[in-house]
């Protein structure tokens, strides 16, 4: 977990915003592929020259690891006051499989360009490493519950981890905000299929 520095501040052009080109950055990141994406690739995306891009980020790999902590951030938060919090463990783990599901959705293409790195640059292998920590805290949560009764104890509590998260990040292939579920319906529905299933006395 290494601090980050912002990206430099500035103006830009009128409707290309800092903002504007990040989001631009990862929606092209994910259709070409960050390898196959250049600076030139999304200044033509965007209809604006290669230094106005400079404008607001240093790097190709800048954009990259900003979007990675717009994916990153507001989970760690989540999972952080959930293995400091009160309550639980089962009730802890619950809820943080709960909000996960609200976090994808509010941050679905930064998240989709998260699951799609392999670790080729320093960046990709810091967001790795945070990905493991993560599920490093949800697998204590996880023996947490089982040592106080609440879950089965005959399925690995770091398979269990990678299994919840797995079920949560199955989300970027088909979820759609303008689709028939809102946020809140599928987290319920995730978390209620995925518990009902772990509960001990459960088939």
């Amino acid at each position: 977990m290494t601090a980050t520095s912002p990206p430099r501040r500035g103006r830009g052009r009128p409707g290309n915003d800092q903002a504007a080109v990040l989001r631009a950055a990862v929606d092209l990141f994910n259709r070409k592929g960050y390898d196959a994406t250049s600076i030139g690739d999304l200044a033509k995306e965007l209809g604006v020259t290669k230094p106005a891009i400079y404008h607001h980020f240093d790097s190709k790999e800048d954009l990259l690891r900003l979007a990675l902590d717009d994916a990153l951030d507001e989970l760690t938060t989540v999972v952080s006051n959930a293995s400091a919090g009160s309550g639980t463990a089962y009730a802890r783990l619950r809820d943080v499989i709960h909000r996960s599901v609200e976090v994808l959705v509010a941050h679905q293409p930064s998240v989709t360009l998260l699951l799609r790195i392999r670790g080729n640059t320093a960046v990709e292998q810091g967001a790795l490493e945070r990905r493991r920590w993560l599920d490093d805290r949800l697998a204590e949560l996880v023996r947490d519950a089982v040592a106080d009764g609440a879950l089965r104890d005959d399925v690995p509590p770091d398979l269990v981890s990678r299994l919840l998260f797995g079920m949560v990040n199955s989300l970027v292939e088909w979820y759609r905000p303008e689709g028939t579920y809102d946020a809140a319906s599928v987290a319920d529905a995730l978390v209620a299929i995925a518990f009902d299933g772990l509960a001990r006395g459960q088939a």
